[in-house]
């Protein structure tokens, strides 16, 4: 009928109208005003909505934020007005139809979605929802604004988790209708269902894109990646950072020809970076800062260049900084901080008079620093970590009118640090600590203009005394002169005038801090940083009780005695606490601050019991005392948080309580060098997943070691050295891949060589000495290798058979030497907090130069191999001459026979070489005078023979180097027991008489030999002096009579036999 018709007709119409549209109204006030009533905001921070409706502002069209065209609402902006809800499908911003752009972005609409009714605002040709809380799938119907120009749904990535994404439908499903956009901008969006096919998706749906910023997207380069990116060739802007487009070629890039702003930073990228794209001539910004991999050298630069910014931080670019870089002249900002250039700065830098900024830190730049007084417009020069030497006195530093920082430091400049650089009107920090500076102009200078708040001038030589200027800074925050010679008495009441004083070390300085004295200790700044260290204290300074945001405080290497305060605990903030080194005996209140992260009390003289643990600490060190108590049965739940832990030194006894083993992030346990005693807690083994430092050495414990070792053993160093340990090796100990020290020296193990270590690669030290180690030094598996070993003591066991060579040629880290400086100095340590500079270093000891010697730092370039006091036998092994990192070579005390292998002589680093006892025969080889640093040589007691060799430090050695070895002669011998040729020999003629004649000439002699020797026995048995007369004697005349008898005789010092003990 003609009625249900009209009712059908009704109903359709219903259904299908817009929700939004049937509130809509033409009155554009009214709009804005619900609008105004609708979203949330704060009104007291908004800029734009609150401000809406202002009697003052009776035209919407000049409201904040809204602009018209028709008197018909184009343009609405809200972005940054603190708006965080009432965005919705049902907002009155939909009404809008004449709307062509939309910007909500930076606003807070926590965890909404997209609404999906923005594909109706058709008419959009600018749609802004960056960084505005939203979250989920970006809507579909955004694909229906075929008008878009510019999109942007740029979002924070929280915790590495995009908040929003384009998953189904994904990034080709959002672009293929938007033809006309030119500007994409999707940072932080998940794009990885699109992530290796988002460039030819873009490439085919959008070819007049000039802009396209997609970091953070999750995307991956590919050969789609390499192919596709050169057909996007009207790009301005490209910024891809933080994807991972390792498999991308970065050849690709240099096809982008219209290019003002290339971002690649974060990228994974390899392979050598195309020189063609720094010849880009409208190239304003260039970042590819953070690819390690990245390769690639500066070209020459030449023509009017459009650079402004070139980021090349943290990559391997490399060569000089070629003179032509002074061509551009719009460069404003230059990083190569992190990358491997050399050579000299050039000069030219100085003509690019837009430099604002300049980051060189951490390269290989040598020469002098080049002084830029002509870049007026400089802001900060970071110059650390090269090699520049030579003076900074030599320029006007006053020059750099806008300069707020200068880092110059760990080079190597000298010379003095000129009182100009404090003149620098703008100058905030400086840092010039870790060089070779001698002097700091002492002149009286008015600073009081100066706005400087950090100011580092620690690790240099600086001497004399301070000048008082320093301690007037008026802005000064962070104060830090640690590490130099300045020597006076400092009165800490300079600390008064510096009111924004948050920070101040004075530590390791020859100075005399003195308690300040008639102040008002409340008028003190609140410091949070306060390090004194080796500054000659004698008490604990009385101001410390008002510093109430004291977060560090060190006053370690003092001289304060007596006991620790208990108001030291009161300060709530404390967190790192350093008082070792010091005299002090005993805790006014052993309930310590439960605040306290790290606690050092170290190297005292604090005695009796453990004083209850904080419960929060991570790191706490009790080394070095006199505490004597038994361990707490319940100290497992004070250590809960703890990652470093020591009471080794002390006088510690009883058995380890199993609750230790609830310490489940311990990563440093050292108990050494105390009484305890027992078994061991087999739960220790099982804490190696997270131990990498278990130390127990010096101690009584006995028993077998658990042979429970887990797959992922977290070891690094294990020490059971000294104690009553009885069994075999456990073989599980294999599981400790990165295990670098293992000294189970000096207890009672009875096992043969572990050749099973040989999975474990990073072994650096090997100590089984002093044990029952039984059968031979080799294993059949010769390939594995040993690349790191450098330390090897197998001394004093039942070691027998001979040295393989190809066993001892997979020793390959005694086959390098490493000399340079910085190695000379660097050792052993395991680094505890991955954020902090606390470390834990290993000790072991070691036979040197025939000394047993405990060393506390084990230095990486130090070398040794000691099988001494075994019974191995053979000849050594000529390969041994091939460990030429060696500094300590002993095979003393076996039974090697054969030639000494002259290939040792190849051992230029050799300091001690220890072949006593043993069978050697032959000549001592010439070779052996090419050893420079050869202190110790001790050949005795074998069987060589022939004249001792000369030059070198053989020239340096006594007679007890050689002594034992009868057919040795020449110098360090006496003098009067040279090395005596033999004559031809000549037949005795026959006698003249008869065959049966008496040769009466041979009577005579014996007569004469028999009382002449009972007269020199005489005075040898009953006359002291005859001893040394006798001796003396029968030195000079033998020589002449065996020569006469055509016989030699070599003449050895007189020593008393060595009683031979054990050497341990």
């Amino acid at each position: 009928s003609p009625w249900l018709s009209s009712s059908f007709i009704l109903i359709l119409i219903f259904l299908n109208t817009n929700p939004v549209s049937a509130h809509c109204s033409t009155d554009q006030t009214s709009l804005l005003l619900r609008i105004n009533a609708e979203l949330v905001y704060d009104a007291t921070s908004s800029a734009k909505l609150a401000n809406w409706g202002n009697e003052n502002l009776h035209d919407f069209c000049s409201w904040p934020g809204v602009k018209c065209l028709n008197r018909r609402i184009t343009e609405l902006d809200l972005s940054s007005d603190y708006i965080s809800g009432g965005f919705n499908s049902s907002s009155t911003i939909f009404c809008l139809k004449h709307l062509q752009k939309l910007n909500l972005g930076y606003n807070y609409f926590h965890s909404t979605a997209i609404p999906s009714r923005l594909g109706h605002l058709t008419t959009l040709t600018y749609l802004n929802l960056s960084n505005a809380g939203f979250v989920g799938q970006v809507p579909i119907q955004i694909s229906r604004l075929n008008q878009l120009v510019t999109l942007d749904l740029s979002t924070f990535s929280y915790l590495g988790n995009p908040s929003l994404s384009l998953q189904n439908p994904d990034l080709g499903s959002l672009v293929q209708n938007l033809t006309r956009l030119s500007a994409l901008y999707l940072d932080g969006v998940d794009l990885s269902s699109a992530a290796t096919t988002w460039c030819s998706m873009l490439s085919s749906s959008l070819p007049n894109l000039t802009v396209l910023s997609l970091s953070d997207c999750n995307l991956l380069g590919s050969d789609d990646t390499t192919d596709s990116v050169g057909k996007l060739q009207y790009l301005s802007l490209l910024r891809l950072n933080n994807n991972n487009l390792s498999s991308m070629d970065p050849r690709a890039f240099a096809k982008l020809s219209n290019l003002a702003t290339l971002c690649l930073s974060s990228c994974e990228l390899k392979g050598t970076f195309p020189e063609d794209v720094f010849q880009i001539k409208t190239l304003q910004i260039l970042d590819l800062s953070d690819n390690p991999y990245l390769q690639g050298n500066l070209p020459q630069f030449f023509g009017n260049y459009s650079l402004q910014t070139l980021a090349l931080r943290n990559t391997n670019f490399s060569g000089t900084l070629p003179e032509s870089v002074g061509e551009l002249k719009m460069l404003s900002h230059l990083d190569l901080a992190e990358c491997n250039f050399h050579g000299l700065i050039p000069t030219q830098l100085q003509n690019l008079e837009n430099l604002v900024h300049i980051d060189l830190s951490s390269n290989r730049f040598n020469g002098r620093v080049q002084m830029f007084s002509s870049l007026v417009k400089l802001r900060a020069l970071f110059l650390p970590n090269n090699q520049l030497t030579g003076s900074i006195a030599v320029a006007n530093w006053t020059e750099f009118r806008q300069l707020e920082n200068l880092d110059i430091r760990n080079n190597s400049l000298s010379g003095g640090i000129p009182a100009s650089l404090f003149g620098m009107p703008s100058l905030r920090k400086l840092l010039l600590s870790h060089n070779m500076f001698e002097s700091l102009e002492n002149v009286d200078l008015n600073v009081s203009s100066s706005i400087l708040d950090t100011l580092d001038l620690s690790s240099n030589r600086l001497q004399g005394t301070c000048p008082t200027f320093i301690f007037k800074l008026p802005g000064i925050k962070i104060l830090t002169l640690s590490f130099n010679d300045f020597s006076q008495a400092l009165d800490l009441s300079f600390i008064q005038q510096l009111r924004n004083l948050s920070s101040l070390d004075l530590s390791f300085n020859n100075l005399l801090v003195e308690e300040a004295k008639e102040v008002d200790f409340s008028l003190f700044p609140l410091l949070s940083t306060l390090k004194l260290a080796s500054c000659k204290l004698k008490k604990f300074p009385d101001f410390l009780k008002y510093q109430s945001r004291l977060t560090y405080l060190d006053l370690s290497g003092n001289e304060i005695h007596g006991e620790i305060p208990k108001w030291i605990w009161d300060i709530s903030a404390l967190s790192h606490l350093n008082l070792s080194y010091n005299s002090l005996e005993d805790f006014e209140n052993r309930s310590l601050t439960a605040s306290l992260n790290v606690l050092d009390l170290a190297s005292n003289l604090l005695h009796g019991e453990l004083p209850s643990l904080p419960a929060s600490a991570s790191y706490m060190d009790f080394s070095r005392n006199n505490f004597s108590s038994k361990l707490p049965a319940e100290i497992g739940k004070y250590l809960s948080v703890t990652l470093f832990f020591s009471l080794a030194s002390n006088l510690f006894k009883g058995t380890i309580p199993a609750s230790i083993c609830n310490a489940i992030y311990l990563q440093v346990l050292d108990l050494s060098n105390n009484s305890f005693k027992g078994h061991l807690p087999p739960c220790l083994v099982n804490m190696s997943q997270t131990l990498g430092i278990l130390n127990l050495r010096k101690n009584r414990f006995k028993g077998h070691i658990s042979d429970s070792f887990k797959a992922d053993c977290m070891l690094r160093t294990f020490d059971l050295s000294w104690n009553l340990i009885r069994g075999e090796l456990p073989k599980s100990l294999a599981n400790c891949k990165a295990l670098e020290v293992l000294d189970l020296g000096n207890n009672r193990i009875d096992d043969t060589f572990p050749c099973w270590l040989k999975n474990v690669s990073t072994l650096r030290v090997l100590i089984l000495r002093s044990n029952m180690f039984h059968g031979s030094i080799g294993c059949p598996d010769t390939t594995r290798t040993w690349r790191t070993l450098q330390i090897v003591d197998l001394a004093c066991n039942n070691f027998t058979g001979t040295l393989s060579s190809d066993f001892l040629s997979s020793w390959k880290g005694m086959m390098t030497s490493n000399n340079d400086a910085e190695s000379t100095h660097d050792h052993l340590k395991f680094k505890v907090l991955e954020l902090g500079q606390l470390y834990y270093q290993d000790t072991v000891t070691v036979t040197f130069k025939g000394i047993q010697m405990e060393m506390i730092k084990i230095l990486t370039v130090f070398s040794s191999m000691d099988f001494s006091r075994n019974q191995l036998s053979g000849k050594i092994p000529d390969v041994v001459g091939d460990f030429t990192s060696l500094l300590v070579l002993n095979f003393s005390h076996n039974t090697f026979s054969g030639h000494i292998p002259a290939s040792l002589g190849n051992l230029v680093q050799l300091e001690s070489l220890d072949l006593s006892r043993n069978q050697l025969t032959g000549n001592i080889p010439n070779q052996l005078a090419n050893l420079g640093f050869l202190s110790v040589l001790d050949l005795s007691y074998n069987r060589l023979e022939g004249e001792i060799p000369r030059g070198g430090q053989l020239d340096t050695f006594v007679n007890s180097s050689y002594i034992g070895n009868k057919a040795l002669c020449g110098a360090p011998l006496s003098n009067t027991n040279k090395c005596i040729m033999m004559p031809p020999s000549k037949k005795r003629e026959a006698p003249t008489s008869n065959s049966g004649g008496i040769d009466w000439q041979l009577i005579l002699i014996e007569i004469g030999f028999v009382a002449g020797s009972a007269a020199s026995l005489a005075s040898v048995v009953f006359w002291e002096k005859g001893k040394t007369w006798h001796d003396k004697q029968t030195d000079m005349l033998l020589p002449h009579i065996l020569h006469w008898l055509g016989l030699s005789h070599l003449i050895h010092d007189r020593i008393r036999p060595e009683r031979r003990t054990r050497r341990i």
